[in-house]
């Protein structure tokens, strides 16, 4: 029985010496560990219509800050904005997925659903709707409001009087009646003709309907407006002017669609600003500096690697993108290949950039494979239970910094190498640290904003392609 005992033990000495130099043969760098963070400031709402720069803007290029959703919740603590954070994100999740499988069954195009907003980017419409918002001037003399942006969606809308019904927003509601730059579009018009859901009045103007994988939706007219970026006036833009609007939005007055589709505002804009947009996304526990939103030419980073864009015939919408396999530090992991991530001719599975996603999803092979992986080059770390969505976790309590395995995403083309904070990401106030990502049953996997954190993410619809610039937020 004594010698039983010691050929186990030697063996678990033995198996725990070939972890640790695994461990220690792996790529590694330095995550300095950060708290939680606590609810970013909004700035005065004047000062998002103004600027003190007297130079002429751009006629061709925006450039605007975009702003957090946990901005509208400055009466919650750090642990609850958390929570708050990942329940939208699972509304998100499941919008997009459903959105996705509903395409994919159909002969023709869905319905879409509308997340999302871009300029000053502050997290807007919370629930499952995008994580960043902006403040827009609507009409003429414009109206200020906040706007979400998304790149999960197409069409452009907001919340117009009279309202039959309205959900409560930040701003009093937009009243086209008052704008000198409000156009009804006539049911014949080709822009009409774009919509996945039009209707007809009886004075044969363009009606409108975005429904919303959550059961939220908004209905009203279909019109051309002019929108102002602070001073960039970018006028007939096509827009939703919605006098029903329902479900779980909250505090935005509407959303900028940044989709591929047709209606998108970088679609309809496309001769001004070469249909070319960029954001980049601040970890707001290491950097005071804000997100910002892009339009045009300058928009594209010269630093930036890009992978080609893959179209969905059954889903104009989504951003797909070709993930052919994952390091872990330094080394491919085994079993996660091109083909766990192809998207099928039905429109089935692919891989999708979105920014309102907030946890990259991958399916359960990839990600176990992944977890695993990581896991094994993260053996002297103290595990803690698990925390929601995330099945890895360490308890770093009393710990100012730690050694995590490099991460490194391979689309084609284009590596993309992540600093340890876009993967081991706090989530109590305890010194909980959990690996952020997590795993599907569904086809679809999504890179989400956690893991796109400082790079400046390029968009070039007219390239067809998608560009990562680390370091990008200077």
């Amino acid at each position: 029985m004594e010698e039983k005992k010691k050929t186990h033990l030697f063996f678990s000495l033995i198996f725990t010496l070939l972890l640790l130099s695994f461990s220690a043969a792996l790529d590694h760098q330095t995550l300095l560990l950060s708290p939680l963070p606590s609810a970013p400031t909004l700035p005065q709402p004047e000062s998002f219509s103004a600027t003190s720069d007297s130079s002429e803007p751009d006629p061709d290029s925006l450039s605007l800050q975009l702003h957090h959703l946990d901005a509208l919740s400055s009466n919650q603590t750090p642990s609850q904005l958390f929570h708050l954070r990942l329940h939208r994100d699972s509304l998100r999740f499941t919008s997009l997925t459903s959105l996705a499988s509903a395409a994919a069954a159909s002969r023709t195009r869905p319905i879409r659903s509308s997340p999302g907003f871009s300029s000053s980017i502050v997290s807007g419409l919370s629930q499952g709707s995008g994580e960043y918002f902006t403040r827009i001037g609507v009409g003429t003399p414009p109206k200020y409001l906040y706007m979400v942006l998304d790149t999960g969606s197409d069409v452009v809308w907001l919340q117009c009087a009279p309202c039959k019904r309205c959900y409560a927003q930040t701003d009093p509601v937009f009243d086209p009646r008052k704008s000198t730059t409000s156009s009804p579009i006539p049911c014949s018009s080709p822009l009409c003709r774009k919509l996945d859901s039009a209707g007809c009045n009886s004075k044969k103007t363009c009606l409108y309907q975005v429904s919303y994988g959550d059961g939220s939706f908004t209905v009203g007219e279909f019109s051309t407006e002019t929108l102002t970026f602070r001073r960039t006036k970018v006028p007939r833009v096509a827009l939703g002017c919605g006098h029903d609007n329902e479900g779980l939005f909250v505090g935005a007055a509407g959303l900028l669609g940044l989709g591929r589709g047709k209606l998108s505002f970088p679609s309809q804009t496309g001769p001004r600003f070469k249909s070319k947009f960029s954001y980049c996304l601040v970890d707001r526990a290491a950097s005071s500096k804000p997100s910002s939103v892009v339009f045009g030419d300058s928009a594209v980073s010269r630093t930036a690697r890009f992978t080609p864009l893959v179209s969905n015939p059954k889903l104009d919408t989504f951003y797909y993108v070709e993930l052919i396999g994952i390091s872990v530090g330094g080394t491919r992991v085994p079993g996660i290949t091109a083909s766990l991530f192809k998207l099928d001719p039905a429109g089935n599975g692919g891989v999708i950039i979105d920014s309102g996603t907030s946890v990259t999803r991958l399916t359960r092979s990839a990600y176990n494979s992944l977890r695993n992986a990581f896991r094994a080059g993260t053996t002297t770390l103290k595990r803690a239970p698990e925390f929601s969505l995330f099945d890895t976790c360490f308890d770093l309590s009393g710990k100012t910094e730690v050694k995590v395995p490099t991460v490194v995403l391979h689309f084609q083309g284009a590596d993309v190498s992540l600093p340890a904070t876009n993967y081991l990401i706090p989530v109590d106030s305890g010194g909980t640290f959990c690996f952020a990502f997590a795993g599907t049953m569904g086809g679809l996997s999504i890179i989400g904003n956690i893991q796109q954190q400082g790079f400046r993410v390029v968009y070039d619809l007219a390239g067809s392609r998608v560009g990562f610039a680390p370091r990008g937020c200077a």
